[in-house]
């Protein structure tokens, strides 16, 4: 957004620039002759990192003398300042070139982010696969665990009614025992 911002400022003060570029700088309007200037210095103060490659320090020197005295850079008047007059086409090359760089960058910038976005969209695709096999996972495991849980129950209910079984099974035997030591005492007698 920022670039988007900037790329703005400086289409416009181009486009200002370019409207009296072939022409004479002179005509150009004071208010636009300061509106460029102070565009050129905010741009050049907000991304000094990213035009620190950029322009030289000749191309800074000819922007720092039209920032600070617009008007007067480009004075017809015979003076020390006129030796900058025909390198008004410099300024207009600085502006397209900060734009060119600007324009670069943002390019740049959207080109990681599509990349970035692409890698977010892969990797929250593989997560929801892993969060659906482990749900899948969970169901089965869930499924299992009541199986398990109602096989106990089964089998819980079978050792009691074996237990009640067996009790009922030693107290025949020991009835039975009983009856047969009985007999037997009878059948000696």
């Amino acid at each position: 957004k920022d670039l988007l911002e900037s790329i703005s400022a400086l289409k416009a003060a181009v486009t200002v620039l370019s409207k009296h570029h072939g022409g004479s700088l002179l005509q150009i309007p004071r208010t636009h002759m300061m509106s460029v200037a102070a565009t050129l210095q905010y741009q050049m103060r907000k991304h000094a990192s990213l035009l620190e490659g950029t322009l030289t320090p000749s191309e800074r020197r000819v922007a720092a003398a039209f920032v600070q005295a617009p008007q007067d850079y480009f004075d017809a008047a015979p003076t020390f300042k006129q030796s900058y007059a025909p390198q008004s086409g410099e300024i207009f090359g600085i502006l397209g070139q900060m734009k060119e760089t600007f324009e670069a960058n943002l390019a740049a910038s959207q080109k990681e982010e599509q990349t970035n976005q692409k890698a977010y969209e892969d990797l929250k695709a593989a997560k929801e696969e892993e969060i659906a096999a482990g749900q899948e996972q969970l169901e089965k495991k869930t499924e299992q665990l009541a199986d398990t849980d109602e096989k106990l129950s089964n089998a819980k209910t079978d050792i009691e009614d074996t237990k009640a079984s067996l009790t009922a099974d030693e107290q025949f035997l020991a009835m039975l025992k009983e009856k047969c030591s009985m007999t037997d005492k009878e059948w000696e007698e």
